[in-house]
């Protein structure tokens, strides 16, 4: 396995502020995890506890008892380092970091996002995000898209993988895919590019067989 399949192809997946209440980043999550395609386990963890649509939350990534491929982190940046060191625990290979509140955001935002990359590289642990839309496989149908989907179109499959530094603009295009009939083989959302960045991506993106054109909307290239 390349050590990108966890964000796209996970066996598994625990959703990091998992939630059911309206309105928030952790039900739309949820929402498209469960109602779409994607047919890997989903595991809600919050530290209220209870269920989300039907499943056990767990107050921490620990008590789950199984392997976890993929984290998605939708909960305050301040707590985010803590969150880490647990998933490293665990043995995650991998972190999708919606959360906003790092380095977009000022030299305090900056340093809380090296100590989060530093706690994931400690434990070998990949990135992408933070400050991001999400990721989007349609060949298995996984969806972690923060956008609900009565809000947000998906194109079909096809063969061309989209890379978005910016949010918004990558809704827009997916939106606009669907409605022309343009199909994707993958979207990735990468935010701040505190780990994963855009050569990574195009480098993985290059040996997918599912993909024959990698477009991409880049604001900084880290390594040219």
């Amino acid at each position: 396995m390349h050590e990108l399949d966890s964000f796209f192809y996970p066996r598994s997946i625990a959703v990091i502020g998992g939630s059911e209440r309206p309105g928030t980043i952790g039900r739309a999550l949820m929402e498209n995890l469960l109602k779409g395609k994607y047919r890997g386990k989903v595991y809600p963890v919050n530290i209220k506890g209870g269920t989300v649509f039907g499943l056990k939350v767990y107050k921490s990534i620990k008590e789950i008892d199984d392997e976890i491929d993929l984290a998605i982190f939708a909960i305050p940046a301040k707590v985010i380092p803590q969150v880490m060191e647990e998933c490293g625990s665990k043995g995650v290979k991998a972190a999708l970091i919606i959360s906003a509140g790092f380095s977009e955001t000022g030299e305090e935002g900056r340093r809380l996002e090296a100590k989060v990359v530093e706690i994931a590289r400690k434990h070998s642990i990949r990135i992408i995000g933070p400050n991001c839309l999400g990721i989007y496989n349609a060949e298995n149908g996984l969806d972690t898209i923060f956008n609900p989907s009565d809000r947000q179109d998906k194109p079909k499959m096809g063969s061309i993988a989209f890379l978005s530094q910016s949010g918004a603009l990558g809704a827009a295009i997916l939106d606009w895919a669907a409605v022309e009939d343009i199909g994707m083989s993958k979207f990735i959302s990468y935010g701040n590019a505190a780990d994963v960045d855009e050569s990574d991506l195009i480098e993985y993106l290059g040996q997918d067989e599912k993909t024959k054109v990698i477009a991409l909307y880049i604001e900084g290239a880290k390594s040219g």
